[in-house]
């Protein structure tokens, strides 16, 4: 049925409208946006109120491809080199053998208790291999949520990584379905050339970006955004051209730009963070438009069962296996567990089998599909008490800031935050001298009685006070922290 484009416009608008008013009650009601933009997409479907037909994964994939390599490039842009560098270990595991993990754990019941193949079993495990950390920080803003320690460059580094990972083990099982005398042992050098194309085109598009950026001169600052966005696009085509990891090169080259120097990269970190915001929503009403509620009913049970499956035994073990080369804290382990949300990815991932008209390939989607929905639910909505329970969060009287927040240069140090001084603080009555302030880290303001004033090493701290500490690095921040706040780090001895 062809519809007007007047009547096209005119829903997309209104779609889009009230998804931006219903993300902003979800932001403060700790309801994850990813939920409502599903529900608000399946409403508007078929056999929603909407009556919308959309029965195409083939566009919904062409969607899905191009609002990841934005929303990837955006997460990477925003990326601190100095924050992820101490965890980069930590995050390439879980982004790799994690996601390797988590898929063999789950392919094994699914093998066992189904009708489905080992091979098909294992490509709905690489399916909901990866994780959304978008969400998981966009709930814990919500609350007010901080995290301890390095908990959150690591989470940060996994989620921006791991999509890569089950894009390759997606694509690649997929194909040796195809091909039935194709083995998984032939993956394997799949995977090394597919990376190493995709790190490389990644660094050398990322600085050919850089030089152009820099050098181009454009007549229009309004123009470099566009160009931006040209480059990321390029990124993806050039290396998937290459037979290497688009998605990879993509977040590689945001990395390495958010890390250089930059004309108006203010503007350029405000403007990715609208398009990544604006993808998630378009991309999230796609897939819920995809989605026919009466097919799901008859998979309420499995799905169920494979949903907690991998929320309480998959993803634990990943982890653990992934991380169990590092010296951390069990706290940390089980809040890294925890925080395993499912998100767009997998979904946009489960339409590649309907193309290919796999035998099992709309029980595939509808599974991942609900499998989402249920890890949204559950790990979502418990993600500020679990941090609570397992002492991982910052106590609520310190508030993180950003440079973002407070239009501070784009050279601006990583780490800033808002600590309020009790009685029992042990830097109470001390100057600041005597504190033994890492050298890395400084108290750059203090706020007593309604004044601000500008501390120098003989200015004592009080009880009451405010004190906005400035930190290069998480490490430094953790222990300037120690020497203020009355709290125990969440960091091994």
């Amino acid at each position: 049925m062809s519809i007007p484009i007047e009547q096209l416009l005119l829903v997309i608008s209104l779609l889009l409208f009230i998804s931006i008013l219903a993300g902003k009650t979800s932001y403060r009601l700790g309801i994850p946006t990813l939920l409502l933009f599903l529900l608000i997409g399946m409403l508007a479907g078929s056999e929603g109120l909407g009556r919308i037909p959309f029965d195409d994964p083939g566009t919904a994939k062409a969607i899905g491809i191009i609002a990841l390599n934005y929303i990837l490039f955006s997460g990477g842009f925003d990326t601190s080199w100095k924050s992820i560098r101490p965890v980069i270990g930590k995050g390439v595991m879980l982004s790799t053998f994690g996601v390797v993990f988590t898929a063999l754990l789950v392919a094994l019941p699914v093998w066992h208790f189904t009708s489905f193949s080992f091979l098909e079993s294992l490509l709905l495990g690489a399916i909901v291999s990866s994780t959304d950390a978008a969400a998981v920080f966009s709930i814990l803003r919500s609350k007010s949520v901080s995290l301890k320690g390095q908990l959150r460059p690591t989470l940060e580094l996994e989620s921006g990584s791991n999509d890569p990972m089950a894009y390759f083990l997606t694509v690649s099982l997929i194909s040796i379905i195809q091909a039935p005398d194709k083995t998984l042992l032939s993956i394997i050098p799949l995977f090394f050339l597919q990376f190493s194309i995709g790190a490389v085109m990644g660094f050398g598009l990322g600085k050919l970006g850089q030089l152009v950026i820099n050098r181009i001169k454009l007549d229009y600052e309004g123009l470099y955004p566009v160009l931006a966005l040209a480059l990321v696009i390029l990124t993806f085509s050039a290396t998937q051209f290459l037979n290497g990891n688009g998605f990879l090169a993509v977040y590689i080259c945001g990395v390495f730009l958010g890390n250089r120097e930059l004309i108006h990269k203010k503007s350029l970190i405000k403007f990715f963070d609208g398009i990544a915001w604006l993808m998630q929503i378009i991309l999230f009403l796609t897939l819920g438009l995809l989605v026919y509620p009466s097919q799901m009913i008859p998979l309420i049970i499995p799905g169920v069962l494979i949903s907690l499956f991998l929320i309480f035994f998959a993803r634990p073990v990943a982890v653990m296996l992934s991380l169990s080369v590092f010296k951390m804290h069990m706290r940390d382990r089980l809040f890294i567990s925890w925080v395993g949300l499912r998100g767009a990815v997998p979904i946009v991932f489960a339409t590649y089998p309907t193309l290919i008209g796999l035998e099992k390939a709309q029980i595939i989607f509808n599974l991942v599909f609900f499998i989402t929905i249920i890890s949204v639910i559950v790990q979502g909505t418990s993600l500020p008490l679990v941090s609570k329970l397992l002492r991982v969060a910052l106590p609520h009287k310190l508030r993180r800031r950003t440079p973002a927040d407070i239009e501070l240069s784009d050279t601006v140090k990583s780490e800033l935050i808002e600590v309020d001084i009790e009685e029992d603080s042990p830097a109470a009555g001390k100057k600041i001298v005597d504190l033994g302030f890492p050298k890395t880290a400084l108290i750059v303001m203090i706020k007593r009685h309604n004044k601000f004033l500008t501390p120098n090493g003989n200015t004592f701290i009080y009880p009451g006070d405010k004190l906005m500490v400035l930190a290069e690095t998480s490490d430094s921040l953790s222990k300037a922290l120690e020497l203020v706040c009355p709290f125990p780090s969440t960091e091994p001895n």
